[in-house]
């Protein structure tokens, strides 16, 4: 089953679904280079991939985003187009504020780029008590870390999961040959673990800090086999976190 997109949907379809369900997945990436062996948009891709099969679950009205996120640790490399996080930051509140005017109540956002994140925190908190609405945000990647991780699977900048999730896309965008081997560049699993972490952290601000052409990782790790159920797999997962935000909101509403 293809997802309701709107813009798919006629404006009468638009406005029984949004009755109906009362829910809106927008999915949210980036355009940024990712090494000579994955295409630019593989972030906005697999967000868009994931959130179609989210939407489709939950019989949610789908909108998507569009192609760019905020990204300028990548700035300079041939394929990336960054947005200023004020810019971001308006689009999505735009989108956000006509979407409530249509009566849409609960928000997905369904991401897959880390340089998205504080401007998505700062419209979510500016926004849902403002307008009356439930925000949740659902950070894919992390979420597909976690799945693939028992099976060797890495979180790397073109590494194997974002591979894996081409693949599941478009197999034909994935240019694996142009890379022979694995690449491990010292210390960027170290970086990439402390920019991660919940407690302390810090911060990488160009790419080359990670590697010298800006991406590293297995790409042959991801299997053409676990491509078809990659979008279902981690929408899953991402539905049972979300619908467990939901309840605790409803909860605490109740009081």
């Amino acid at each position: 089953m293809n997802p309701q997109s709107i813009m798919d949907l006629a404006s009468p379809d638009v406005r029984d679904l949004i009755a109906r369900s009362g829910v809106a997945v927008i999915p949210i990436g980036s355009t940024e280079q990712h090494g000579p062996h994955l295409p630019s948009g593989t972030d906005t891709m697999i967000a868009e991939l994931i959130g179609e099969s989210i939407a489709t679950k939950l019989d949610a009205l789908y909108v998507p985003f569009g192609p760019y996120g905020v990204t300028p640790i990548h700035a300079g490399h041939p394929g990336t187009i960054s947005l200023r996080r004020s810019t971001f930051e308006a689009l999505l509140t735009d989108i956000l504020e006509e979407l409530t005017a249509l009566g849409v109540k609960t928000f997905v956002l369904v991401n897959w780029h880390e340089g998205n994140i504080p401007s998505m925190d700062a419209v979510a908190y500016s926004t849902q008590g403002r307008l009356g609405i439930n925000i949740v945000a659902a950070q894919a990647c992390y979420v597909a870390q976690r799945i693939y991780k028992e099976f060797g699977g890495e979180l790397t900048h073109g590494g194997g999961i974002e591979t894996l999730g081409v693949m599941a896309y478009d197999p034909e965008l994935v240019l694996a040959d142009r890379v022979t081997v694995p690449t491990r560049p010292k210390g960027a699993e170290e970086l990439d673990e402390m920019r991660r972490s919940k407690e302390v952290y810090g911060f990488v601000t160009d790419v080359t800090e990670l590697a010298n052409d800006g991406w590293y990782g297995n790409p042959h790790w991801a299997k053409s086999t676990d491509a078809p159920t990659f979008a279902d797999v981690v929408a899953d997962e991402v539905i049972v976190r979300v619908q467990a935000a939901r309840e605790a909101r409803k909860v605490a509403q109740s009081r």
